[in-house]
């Protein structure tokens, strides 16, 4: 039995989970989530809890019983509390700006980036901190790692697009001149 698929979700007050067809949905204060689950595994919502359970010992129906209760439990954390990461943007003359939904870089390369942040996701900027939030954790994670591929950091003078929380491996430069 897979440790993760076993422990039950449980629901806060105010969420509302419901499951037909083989789709749970997931209704919040922030908004609403969906979810199609594969025909092996099945989801029940029990009172206050969420239980997944798979039909059958298979490889795929064992790494699935994992995956979707994690899946719903992310989507029940997110239309309750939500989910935001904020990326640092270091290097002289880097900067960002947001206009409306339009987040403009200046990373040191000869033209200005416009990036189209997605529907149903948020960016604040204030200063060199890019905040991005919103309710599925997927769609944070991958607007934050496509923004962060535009200028990865580098590790001899640290400029670039690192998350906040992230530690860049710093290395020496050149030691000395001709010999």
């Amino acid at each position: 039995m897979s440790r993760i698929g076993k422990l039950p979700v449980s629901i806060p007050a105010g969420v509302n989970v419901s499951v037909a067809d083989n789709v749970v949905t997931v209704t919040g204060p922030k908004g609403t989530l969906t979810q199609s689950i594969c025909g092996d595994i099945t989801v029940a919502v029990n009172g206050n809890e969420v239980v997944v359970t798979r039909q059958n010992n298979e490889i795929s129906n064992r790494s699935y019983h994992g995956l979707y209760r994690q899946l719903i439990n992310n989507m029940i954390i997110g239309v309750s509390q939500g989910f935001s990461k904020s990326l640092l943007i270091n290097g002289v003359g880097y900067k960002a700006e947001l206009n409306k939904n339009m987040l403009t870089l200046a990373l040191g390369y000869s033209t200005i980036i416009d990036y189209m942040i997605p529907e149903g996701i948020q960016a604040a900027v204030d200063g060199n901190k890019v905040t991005i939030s919103g309710i599925s954790k997927e769609k944070v994670g991958q607007v934050c790692a496509e923004i962060r591929s535009l200028r990865g950091p580098e590790p001899y003078k640290g400029k670039g697009i690192k998350y906040e929380t992230e530690n860049i491996r710093r290395k020496v430069g050149k030691s000395g001149g001709k010999k």
